[in-house]
């Protein structure tokens, strides 16, 4: 049996993360992140010290959802190993490797385009135009300037670790957003008259806007909270024995964040169930999710007034999670848009 430390307080949370994160720095091998994850070589589940320590349309979003569901899955010999035969005759294993297949076709041909350029002299190390992130980790593959050998299975996880979180969590969060600001409408109009008095004249939001937009930034923060993209954060492992808040954890534990929980803890917050955005305060500092995440949003508030479907109530709207890696609604959100005229 493997130990399993499930941290659900941001104080410990904090001990785990942050004053003791060399110890718990290490990721736990799951049979899944072997199989979808190329071995386990890519950054999110890496183990310490291994590597990074030291130095197309329908089908493709079936697999992507396909892929989230597997993460979040629980794959049983990963923590009693003696029952690791039940993935292969619950279909599990087969589910994961099919997966995975179709990810490493298509990553694959992704690397080989960008290696073709370079092939073909339109990419160079020196090259103006080497502008992605794909042809960022080739160049470190051919000047070996990071340290350490990569190959080409460590790019394609890493073109995929990129893919999935640029992807998965922005659009996740996104309806998450709409929706709230749905069932809020005064929270709805605070913001479109944030947005629209900014962009003023203009025809669009753009990036330069987005600095005024105190309001914007509360309500992709508030939403974050309440509806945290990933509700248990990647699995780590503790690598030495140590004594945490009273507790003896072995070398070896496998420890979860719940962020979720942490998030909503009524200790934190108050009214911690509710969507209040002008809890948040403004932070000019956003990574490019976040901003990506406010520019679209602040387009969609500009350019359209939003309602829902007749006979839709605002207290009636379904806010169940799915099951998974990244926590979804349920069911997909149907809004109505009307183009904003201005006066």
């Amino acid at each position: 049996m493997v130990p399993v430390l499930l941290v659900s307080s941001a104080d410990a949370a904090t001990k785990v993360m942050k004053t003791h994160d060399l110890v718990f720095s290490d990721r736990p091998q799951r049979k899944i992140f072997d199989i979808l994850l190329y071995g386990s070589k890519d950054v999110a589940s890496c183990a310490y010290g291994k590597r990074y320590g030291e130095g197309r349309g329908k089908k493709l979003h079936e697999v992507l959802s396909e892929f989230e569901k597997l993460m979040g899955s629980i794959c049983i010999g990963d923590y009693i190993p003696w029952l690791d035969w039940l993935g292969k005759v619950n279909g599990f294993n087969r589910r994961a490797e099919k997966c995975a297949k179709y990810l490493d076709e298509f990553m694959e041909q992704v690397t080989e385009e960008h290696i073709s350029r370079w092939s073909d002299g339109d990419v160079s190390v020196d090259s103006e135009d080497q502008n992605d992130f794909a042809d960022v980790l080739l160049s470190a593959q051919e000047t070996n300037a990071i340290g350490f050998t990569i190959d080409r299975t460590v790019i394609k996880a890493l073109i995929l670790d990129m893919f999935v979180a640029g992807t998965c969590t922005t659009y996740t969060v996104l309806e998450w957003a709409l929706t709230e600001l749905l069932r809020h409408q005064t929270v709805m109009l605070k913001l479109q008259d944030e947005v629209r008095t900014v962009v003023g004249n203009k025809t669009h939001v753009t990036e330069e806007d987005l600095v005024n937009m105190a309001f914007l930034k509360a309500v992709i923060k508030e939403t974050l909270r309440l509806h945290v993209p990933i509700p248990l954060l990647m699995p780590q492992k503790c690598m030495e024995d140590i004594k945490l808040d009273g507790y003896d954890i072995a070398a070896g534990t496998h420890v979860i964040i719940n962020a979720w929980s942490i998030a909503r803890d009524p200790s934190s917050w108050d009214e911690p169930l509710e969507f209040k955005p002008e809890r948040k305060k403004g932070c000019p500092g956003m990574l490019f999710a976040i901003s990506a995440n406010e520019l679209v949003l602040s387009n969609l508030v500009y350019h359209f007034d939003w309602k829902l479907p007749d006979g839709i109530a605002r207290e009636n709207l379904d806010m169940s999670e799915t099951v998974g890696l990244t926590c979804h609604k349920k069911y997909p959100l149907l809004a109505v848009a009307t183009k904003y005229e201005k006066k």
